[in-house]
């Protein structure tokens, strides 16, 4: 079974996302922007969203896209930010028609402390 990574960082050690036959592993998205930013610190909705936008990104660079994708972990920093995370989940995934299964936990901090969410997915290659 082959081996792909995608945006691998040996300074940090870790892919974006690792391909292993038909299956993608996308690391956990959070809301930086291209220049390495916070997007809407303090406001886990636009964090949410741009979570979803970097991971969906991740998702089609390596031949992915939300519709295959069947696992979600959400990490938050407040369960108070679950009832915006959710409004994003369910505006990305009715139109997929299928719900990911989906893992939410609140942890005391991320990457940085300005993140409230991460985002990694568990999603199929092949239609």
């Amino acid at each position: 079974m082959s081996v792909r990574a995608f945006e691998a960082d040996p300074r940090f050690g870790y892919s974006q996302a690792v391909r292993v036959g038909d299956l993608l592993f996308v690391s956990g998205q959070v809301a930086w922007d291209e220049a390495g930013n916070v997007v809407g610190p303090g406001d886990a909705r636009r964090q949410a969203e741009r979570a979803f936008a970097n991971l969906e990104q991740k998702l089609r660079a390596a031949g992915s896209s939300l519709e295959r994708v069947a696992k979600l972990t959400i990490l938050a920093t407040s369960r108070d930010h679950l009832a915006a995370i959710r409004d994003v989940r369910h505006r990305l995934f009715d139109p997929v028609g299928h719900y990911p299964a989906s893992t939410f936990a609140v942890v005391v901090g991320l990457a940085t402390p300005d993140l409230l969410v991460e985002i990694e997915a568990i999603a199929s290659c092949k239609p």
